[in-house]
Order: C-alpha cells, then sequence, then structure tokens
C-alpha cells in the first residue's frame, strides 16, 4: 500500500486528502497545524473548519501536527500550505529527512523571502532533487471535488515512472489527470492566475460587463505566455487545460476566493478589511507583489499584473487605474 503525507488542512488539502482515499491502495497520513484539529479529524472523520459535509474513510487516514514524524514516515510529501508560510513549515524539517522522498507542491504561490515558486525553493533551500519533484494543477475547486462533480487535475514531473504513479493515485471516477513535464510552466501558470481573478473580481464589482471580462482574460492568457516564456522557455501550448483552464475556472468561479477578495475591493473594501473578512487565504494578494518584485528581473510587459499591484500596494484609486487598464488591452 502506497502512503503518501498531506501538509495542509486548508480546503485544497481537505480535498487531496479526499481524493487520495478514492485509490484503496493509499494510506494517508494528514499534517495540520494543531493537535486539537488532528484529534477532530480522527475521532470524526472530518475537517472541522474546511468541506466539513466530507467523511473521510479513517481506516486508512491518521492526522497529526507532528510535522517532523510524519515527513520521517512517509516518501511521498504533498505540500498544500499557503506559500507565504511555506518556509514556517518546511524550515524545522531538515534536509537530510527529504533525501530521496518524492515532494509534490499543490500550491499556488511564491516564497515571499527568494520570490521563488515554490518547486526553486525547495531544490535550492531543501536540497530536493528536481527527479523527485512534482507539481498538481488544476483546472479544479475544491468545493465542486467535495460533491464529486467531474473535475480535471494535471500532475507535472521530469520523472515519467513518477508522474505515471501519481496519475495512477489520483485518478478516480470523479477526477481525470493529465500528465505533464512543464514542472515550471504549471507552477508559474498557477501562481499568476490568482492575480488575474483578482482583477476580474474587481472589474466586475465595478461594473465592467461580461464583454469586457472576455477581453480581460484573453489578455491575462497572453501575459501568461510571455511570463513562462521568461522565465523557463521550452515547447508548450499554454492554450492547454493547466493553463488557460486554470485561469478560466479562476477568473469566473463562484468558488473563487481570489475573485472574491477582488470583488470586495472593487466594492469599496481596503485590502486590510477584505482579507480580515476572508476566513481563506487568498494566494493572488501574495503573489501579485512576489510576481511584480520578479518581472523586475524579466521586465514583461504585464499591464492587469501592474493594475492590481498598484490597487493593492500602491493604494491608487482603483478606478482610474482600471479605465487606465481599458485603454492597454484589445
Amino acid at each position: 500500500m502506497n502512503k503518501i503525507l498531506v501538509m495542509g488542512s486548508g480546503s485544497w488539502g481537505t480535498a487531496l486528502v479526499k481524493i487520495l482515499l478514492e485509490d484503496s491502495n493509499v494510506q494517508v497520513e494528514w499534517w495540520v497545524r494543531s493537535e486539537e484539529s488532528a484529534a477532530y479529524i480522527n475521532a470524526k472523520g472530518r475537517n472541522q473548519k474546511y468541506l466539513r459535509s466530507v467523511k473521510f474513510d479513517m481506516s486508512r487516514l491518521r492526522a497529526s501536527s507532528d510535522a517532523v514524524s510524519l515527513v520521517k514516515a512517509n516518501d511521498i510529501i504533498l505540500l498544500v500550505t499557503p506559500s507565504a508560510f511555506i518556509s514556517d513549515v518546511m524550515g524545522p524539517i531538515d534536509n537530510s529527512l527529504l533525501a530521496g522522498k518524492k515532494i509534490i507542491s499543490a500550491i499556488k504561490g511564491v516564497e515571499p523571502q527568494t520570490l521563488k515558486i515554490v518547486g526553486e525553493y525547495l531544490f535550492e533551500n531543501k536540497g530536493v532533487k528536481e527527479d523527485d519533484f512534482g507539481v498538481i494543477t488544476g483546472p479544479c475547486h475544491a468545493e465542486e471535488v467535495a460533491q464529486e462533480k467531474l473535475s480535471y487535475l494535471t500532475f507535472a514531473s521530469t520523472n515519467e515512472d513518477f508522474c505515471a504513479k501519481m496519475c495512477i493515485s489520483l485518478d478516480c471516477s470523479f477526477i481525470k489527470v493529465t500528465p505533464s513535464a512543464d514542472i515550471y510552466g504549471t507552477e508559474i501558470s498557477a501562481v499568476l492566475k490568482n492575480v488575474y481573478a483578482i482583477a476580474a473580481g474587481m472589474c466586475h464589482s465595478l461594473g465592467y460587463g461580461d464583454n469586457f471580462q472576455a477581453v480581460l482574460v484573453s489578455n491575462a492568457i497572453r501575459e501568461i505566455k510571455r511570463f513562462i516564456a521568461a522565465v523557463h522557455p521550452i515547447d508548450r501550448d499554454a492554450d492547454d487545460s493547466a493553463y488557460l483552464g486554470d485561469l478560466l475556472v479562476t477568473a469566473y468561479s463562484q468558488y473563487s476566493r481570489n475573485r472574491t477578495l477582488g470583488g470586495m475591493l472593487g466594492k469599496g473594501y481596503s485590502i486590510k478589511s477584505a482579507l480580515v473578512e476572508m476566513e481563506m487565504v487568498a494566494e493572488g494578494y501574495y503573489a501579485t507583489e512576489s510576481i511584480h518584485k520578479l518581472n523586475d528581473k524579466y521586465t514583461v510587459d504585464m499591464p492587469i499584473l501592474n493594475f492590481v499591484y498598484g490597487v493593492i500596494y500602491e493604494k491608487k484609486n482603483i478606478r482610474e487605474e482600471a479605465e487606465n487598464l481599458t485603454k492597454l488591452l484589445n
């Protein structure tokens, strides 16, 4: 039986635990931040905070807050913590404990101190080898996984055997999995789409309609293509579901936390009050600053990113900035 450690107790972590337990050959261990949360999961078979309707098969699941012990006991580690806290979670874990283990990132963000996507952070700071690394991306929202609505994932790894194994473990009656070797492009695209979902939410609340949203999103995928081509130029089709599909569902879905954040800003909330009111982390908030700083190196033309950055971090007038953005799109 394959053992997999899931590190992260939010809605996406909960959804991935549910997906993995659909494979009867998988045993899951689940790291959560508090022992109280772990005890609740172990006793009730549910996450008390996220996707509470999901009931787990506890014969193949154990939760704990002891990260070091869990890492020692598992050879496949799936990271689902918010990117802003990845160094807090992984920092106390000695690099020697990760040697030879397979590490998977389902995190849609950038490590804020190093401005590295999660893969690069792990390679450079935790000694993880590229051949032992994988990425899980969408298009997929955790809420629809909980309802067992048909959803699609992408699993990316340069290790073909590892990729094939994980595609089998993740595939089930309501999940279809597409393999990929583009660990950089899929991960960067998954970061950027959250930024563009904030822009979509902003513009919706400001009164821009569906016609404009279509133009906004079509320009957003072009920004994604330009940026990932500058950062990691390989032959890829960014119109595939892992890139364009993930952008579309995040920009349009009622479940999108980043679109919700943007919508609140468009209604006049301050960024501070919006973040306080939201119960879950909107990765696009952190990603906006990180990618904006990273683009100082690549100088890619990214007017939508600059629009979101200007409103959130430079406190620019949202209506004026949106009007200026409309003149740059086509």
